[in-house]
């Protein structure tokens, strides 16, 4: 038999880019595309709308997390499961994720238009808030999968307009009335995820595909500094309980203490909400967000752990209280995964090269829960949450093409 990748629709993938993107789409070309939102609902819809005549089952799960079956000869054997995510940042681009997703998409829909058929089924999934942007924390639905988080804490979280996750699952199961809801933590035979860099190595280093060998840690934190409102006009600063000022004094020191001169830490604050908000009132309440990065667990630890101490020592005359939402050890794929991926690249005539991801995927989870692998495509000068988010289309296609190898040795 001749290479499956051959059988990729390199025109149909990239131009489906295109599509998807226009749901969500932006003024300045970006994608927002938040978890469980109505653009998310409607690019659901859009992808069932392409598969409808091709006799794949289409199904989702307590978490609203989207598969698509091909059915394979062995019909109870475990899935080859391949997928990403469709949800996006506020300021995304078109292929964090989606790629991922599509090209999955693209593997089971050329098979079944060549009429072959895998020993093993192959599922494509579209994982549920990885991007934790609406719903945080982020990679909700491949964590309720895997067990790592339970669908009852997932369900009570709101988002900034008070509006739950649970609220937001019925949205989406009532949508898809037709669609079977099946359990959590069905037995998976290995999990292959494709996605895009998200970091600039592969470009730098003129390599086409990445194999990736792990994924660095991450700690994420909310901290809510406490004031008082007061009049701007009338209170002196003596007897001011500005929230504000205490945050930016916290947020000083925080840097001051967790950034290394080597910078291999990754330490950023991208969300704060002033509270009351308003130009004649002091601001009575802050609430901003941590996110803290590093390949190395001790080090992780020895950080993480001082972010409590310096927030107290730096918030009067107002109170503080930090609440770690995630921590998530570094990991390191095995090396079965990792070295079969890099073989199967190696036949296709692709230059590649090993690197860790330094963002967080959903294969984090599946990693503890069954044989995971990830491939990695170049990106526009690294950039990515962004609307100049940007790949070549011989890049995607590359991507797609190992993808489609690797998925399709595992599943026979």
């Amino acid at each position: 038999m001749k290479h499956i990748s051959s059988l990729i629709n390199n025109n149909r993938l990239w131009q489906r880019h295109n599509e998807l993107a226009n749901h969500g789409k932006t003024e300045n070309g970006g994608v927002n595309r938040q978890a469980l939102s109505n653009e998310d609902l409607h690019a659901r819809k859009h992808i069932i709308n392409w598969l409808k005549k091709l006799n794949i089952e289409v199904y989702t799960d307590g978490a609203a997390n989207l598969f698509f079956r091909l059915e394979g000869i062995n019909k109870n054997s475990p899935p080859v499961l391949t997928g990403s995510h469709i949800d996006s940042q506020p300021s995304g681009g078109k292929y964090d994720g989606v790629f991922g997703v599509l090209a999955g998409i693209e593997i089971i829909e050329a098979l079944r238009e060549n009429n072959i058929v895998p020993k093993s089924p192959i599922e494509v999934v579209a994982w549920m808030n990885e991007e934790g942007s609406r719903f945080a924390p982020g990679m909700m639905g491949s964590g309720v999968y895997t067990g790592t988080r339970s669908i009852e804490d997932i369900n009570r979280i709101k988002d900034d307009n008070g509006i739950t996750v649970s609220s937001e699952i019925k949205k989406m199961h009532s949508s898809f009335p037709n669609l079977e809801i099946k359990e959590f933590g069905r037995e998976i035979k290995c999990y292959i995820e494709a996605h895009i860099e998200q970091g600039p190595v592969l470009e730098l280093e003129q390599k086409q595909i990445g194999i990736v060998t792990g994924i660095q840690g991450k700690r994420t934190f909310k901290i809510e500094v406490t004031g008082e409102e007061n009049h701007v006009g009338t209170s002196p600063r003596i007897v001011r309980r500005d929230a504000l000022v205490s945050a930016v004094n916290i947020i000083e020191n925080l840097h001051n203490n967790i950034w290394d001169n080597e910078d291999v830490t990754r330490f950023t604050i991208g969300k704060l909400i002033v509270e009351p908000n308003v130009p004649s009132v002091v601001p009575s309440k802050v609430v901003f967000s941590i996110d803290l990065r590093h390949p190395d667990e001790k080090i992780l630890i020895e950080l993480g752990d001082k972010i409590s101490q310096i927030c107290l020592d730096n918030s009067k005359p107002c109170t503080v209280t930090t609440k770690e939402l995630v921590h998530d050890k570094p990991l390191k794929f095995p090396e079965k995964m990792v070295s079969k991926i890099e073989s199967f690249t190696k036949k296709l005539n692709i230059d590649l090269m090993r690197l860790p991801s330094g963002a967080g995927h959903d294969a984090r989870y599946l990693h503890y829960f069954c044989p995971t692998g990830m491939i990695f495509i170049p990106c526009k000068n690294g950039i990515s949450h962004s609307p100049s988010e940007s790949v070549k289309k011989e890049d995607l296609v590359a991507g797609t093409q190992v993808l489609a190898e690797t998925v399709w040795n595992f599943a026979n």
